[in-house]
């Protein structure tokens, strides 16, 4: 009997927000607790030694037994769904890495308060029936989908499918292959339309792929040869289109008749982690075609193919062969190897060379701004003093506790992978963060729209559901997102049967009433368990920075997402005429227009007469440039005589008279409270205001949950200036 390891990271569905506090209790199958502890800010775990079957039984290719324990997790969080998570997985020697996705309690009377996710058996000890991928031999420049093959000749053939542009004629422009940032998994065979769609981060998938058909402690150059063979199907599969092109709305299945083993929820182990982080790009092709090659294999025991034998792999890897000469040994001899630097969703490319210390440029200062963002959602993360971009010992903590935090390699260096991974946590924090900013685009009422909306439909109502729709999707990745253009167009439809499938509604595509009703329940359930952590302020150095000269406008409009030296020249523009606009908070000089910069752009305009939009256009830009020449000082605002309590908890998403006279309040006695930003008067209580209120509870005493009730709302009132 040897000994493994388990580490739980609990989180929202795209890791924006760490669920901290959660109670999390481990199992043996009798029922036993064997731990009991909390997840940290982090929303992680301490490691947890567990025992399990001896590391040797793993490289017995007939050993016919798990060579691994089952655990049974137990997570809870007030606000949350309890997960329930069956039969996780440890082996000897490694550590087995948990994902657990919290979802937000339903406001609704009939909501599940418990989640039950089962863990089916790793590959290797599943009936021969389970394992064998269909072989189909790549022989030309494909580019259109060959014929669709099943694996059981008594498998159900897909709808007819619609005739392909081209076919019969000259064969199509060849297309790029590229690295999906997401892909979207059916979980069950193809024509199983009760079986739900997860949208999934690449990398995960092929990491929770790998975890599920090969053991994790076979030789390095096997368990690279076999995420080769695993990224190249999966591509495969997105470059000929094979699934969207016949009618389905996913792009692979994870039943193993046709494709690979995805397991919801299954544990990743740590080794087979760092392996994928280093080849998730690279996929096999033969020499002289584009097309990714489809790499079928199987285990090699229990099913054999004319493909890849996953437990062959190990002892050609233990006789010293490369993983290029194990795939020669399954595959053609012409097979290649390529890189792929076409990864869709990540914004800047990795730049070619790692970073590390001694490293300078804007390459370095981009990922010290966005490490600086990201960890306002995980507080463990040490703050970058100074974001110059110049990679510095306090750059190298940060991204050493930043790949603790996401399971990567804790070298300190940017590479390839902690690039990624950056970028596209950086992604999700913004986006959740942006969620916040409701009150600037429209108003959710307390009531569903009396309407009935299906594809075709457009206007206000739509971009309402989009909204909804995108708000839920950071929570579930059963529902994807949309494009918020108020249009509902078929993606539009997608998302909501996806929507429908996954609360228990029929999948018709249609929002009307009890699809409102659900919606709103949901986002109420959202709003009010998973607020969005404020921003924290930023302080005014002691000594003004140098104002850069006016200069003609960019040509190019500047919003919320644009970034680079235009952007940093209007943020040290609105510090230069802060003093004169009621409204503008300090800003970080970051070159980064995020929603604090947004709401100074606002605050701006409204003092100066102009249309508030929160975008920097010529008209914006010309009246800044006017200010820092000839500007004068505006007369400052008088506090409003102050009222009684209004009788009504003032928190995230509260909106009125009485929001503004609390945020008036507080920027009248921001002196006395350390570190408290100007807030915009707008009358909209969202993070920044609900940052500020916690400051002043905590300076005065109060209990700091940033809601303003008769207790605060009093104080408030008492520390107003006489």
């Amino acid at each position: 009997m040897g000994t493994g390891f388990l580490v739980l990271h609990v989180r929202s569905e795209d890791d924006a927000l760490p669920i901290t506090g959660a109670h999390v209790t481990v199992r043996d199958n009798t029922g036993k607790a064997l731990y009991e502890t909390h997840t940290d800010q982090n929303g992680d775990t301490e490691s947890l030694e567990l025992p399990a079957p001896d590391k040797a039984h793993t490289l017995e290719e007939h050993y016919g037994k798990p060579a691994y324990s089952t655990w049974n997790v137990d997570v809870a969080k007030p606000g949350f769904a309890t997960a329930h998570i069956h039969n996780v997985q440890v082996i000897d020697t490694e550590t087995a890495s948990l994902p657990v996705h919290l979802h937000p309690l339903v406001d609704a009377p009939d909501a599940v308060r418990d989640e039950d996710i089962d863990i089916p058996p790793m590959l290797p000890v599943l009936p021969p029936e389970a394992q064998q991928i269909p072989y189909q031999e790549d022989t030309s420049r494909q580019t259109v989908p060959a014929p669709f093959v099943p694996a059981n000749p008594h498998q159900a053939p897909p709808p007819a499918e619609p005739a392909f542009a081209g076919e019969g004629d000259d064969p199509p422009v060849e297309r790029q292959v590229f690295i999906p940032d997401f892909i979207t998994v059916h979980l069950g065979a193809p024509t199983n339309t009760s079986a739900r769609n997860v949208r999934v981060p690449f990398i995960d998938y092929i990491k929770n792929v790998t975890s599920s058909e090969i053991y994790a402690t076979w030789p390095r150059n096997s368990l690279i040869a076999n995420v080769h063979t695993i990224v190249t199907f999966a591509l495969n599969r997105i470059f000929t289109e094979w699934y969207p092109s016949r009618g389905f709305n996913f792009d692979i299945t994870n039943s193993t008749a046709f494709d690979q083993y995805y397991r919801p929820g299954a544990q990743i182990f740590d080794s087979i982690s760092r392996v994928v982080d280093d080849y998730f790009n690279v996929y096999a092709h033969r020499q002289g075609l584009v097309n990714p090659f489809f790499t079928t294999f199987c285990n090699g025991t229990t099913a054999t193919c004319a493909g890849l034998s996953q437990w062959g792999t190990v002892p050609l890897a233990q006789q010293g062969l490369t993983p290029l000469q194990i795939l020669h040994r399954f595959y053609p001899s012409d097979l290649i190897l390529t890189e792929s630097n076409n990864i869709r969703g990540v914004t800047t490319s990795f730049p070619g060379t790692a970073l590390r210390i001694g490293s300078t440029g804007d390459a370095v200062r981009r990922m010290q701004e966005d490490l600086n963002r990201i960890r306002v959602n995980f507080p463990l993360i040490p703050q970058i003093a100074i974001p110059n971009g110049t990679f510095g010992p306090d750059t190298e903590a940060a991204v050493r506790a930043f790949q603790r935090s996401f399971n990567l390699a804790q070298d300190g260096v940017i590479g390839r992978a902690t690039w990624n991974e950056i970028t596209r946590v950086y992604t999700a924090v913004s986006r959740l963060a942006a969620l916040d900013a409701e009150g600037r685009r429209y108003t959710i009422g307390a009531n569903p729209p009396n309407v009935v909306l299906r594809r075709g439909s457009r206007g206000g109502d739509v971009r309402q559901l989009q909204f909804l729709l995108n708000v839920i999707a950071q929570f579930n990745n059963a529902v994807p997102p949309v494009i918020e253009d108020s249009a509902f167009d078929q993606r539009d439809e997608n998302a909501v049967m996806d929507f429908q499938r996954a609360y228990g509604l029929p999948p018709d595509g249609v929002v009307g009433p009890a699809t409102w009703n659900k919606l709103y329940a949901v986002y109420r359930g959202i709003r009010g368990s998973a607020p969005v952590p404020p921003t924290p302020p930023v302080t005014p150095p002691a000594t003004p920075p140098t104002v850069p000269p006016p200069h003609p406008f960019p040509g190019t409009l500047l919003r919320n997402g644009s970034r680079g030296d235009d952007v940093r020249q209007i943020q040290t523009w609105l510090n230069a005429v802060r003093s004169r606009v009621p409204g503008v908070p300090f800003l970080a000089v970051d070159g980064i227009f995020g929603p604090i910069t947004h709401g100074a752009v606002i605050a701006f305009q409204r003092h100066f007469g102009l249309v508030p939009d929160g975008i920097v256009g010529p008209i914006t830009w010309g009246e800044l440039t006017r200010q820092i020449e000839t500007g004068t000082p505006a007369p400052t605002p008088t506090p409003p005589a102050a009222h009684p309590f209004p009788g009504i908890l003032l928190r995230i998403g509260s909106r009125g008279d009485d929001v503004r006279q609390v945020q008036t309040w507080l920027n009248t006695i921001r002196p006395q409270v350390p570190g408290n930003p100007l807030l915009v008067v707008d009358g909209i209580f969202g993070p920044i205001t609900q940052g500020a209120v916690i400051a002043f509870q905590r300076h005065f005493g109060l209990v700091p949950d940033g809601i303003v009730g008769p207790i605060t709302w009093g104080e408030l009132v008492r520390r107003q200036p006489a």
